[in-house]
């Protein structure tokens, strides 16, 4: 994660890291905790241009095609891109389950809480706060030298 996260940073810029986070899996496939973050950056990039990046970290960190939701060394989603909003097979903007997800919006409120997201424009730290404790079990902020 952390050579990612460098490699990100050199594409893209200077990035804001959340800490990192112990998560269960949101899987039916029985496997280990997971581990996220949520990295921000100001960048000229085109979200296409941020994809392509984001799969070819994935495959030079081992991931290969596999079953949906089975385990996976490295998973870089596209969560937003400013107000913009776009849903093509590729790529939909903003996640798809980004409102719904702790794991996700847990790290992006620790670094951007007042960040608006589209369409309605409800900032990451409000769509956090409606969630209940157990939405996609436990979340568990560890920091970096986990």
């Amino acid at each position: 994660m952390r050579t990612a996260l460098d490699r990100l940073r050199a594409a893209l810029g200077p990035l804001a890291v959340a800490s990192l986070y112990r998560t269960r899996p949101v899987s039916p496939i029985p496997q280990p905790s997971y581990w996220n973050t949520a990295a921000l950056a100001e960048t000229g990039m085109e979200p296409d241009a941020i994809l392509a990046l984001g799969k070819a970290l994935e495959l030079a960190a081992g991931r290969r095609p596999g079953a949906r939701y089975d385990a996976r060394p490295l998973d870089i989603d596209l969560l937003l891109w400013g107000c913009r909003t776009t849903a093509t097979p590729e790529l939909t903007l903003p996640h798809p389950h980004l409102a719904q997800r702790r794991f996700v919006l847990a790290p992006l409120a620790e670094i951007a809480p007042d960040l608006p997201v589209p369409p309605g424009g409800e900032t990451v730290a409000a769509l956090l706060a409606r969630l209940g404790p157990d939405t996609d079990g436990e979340v568990v902020r560890v920091g970096w030298s986990a």
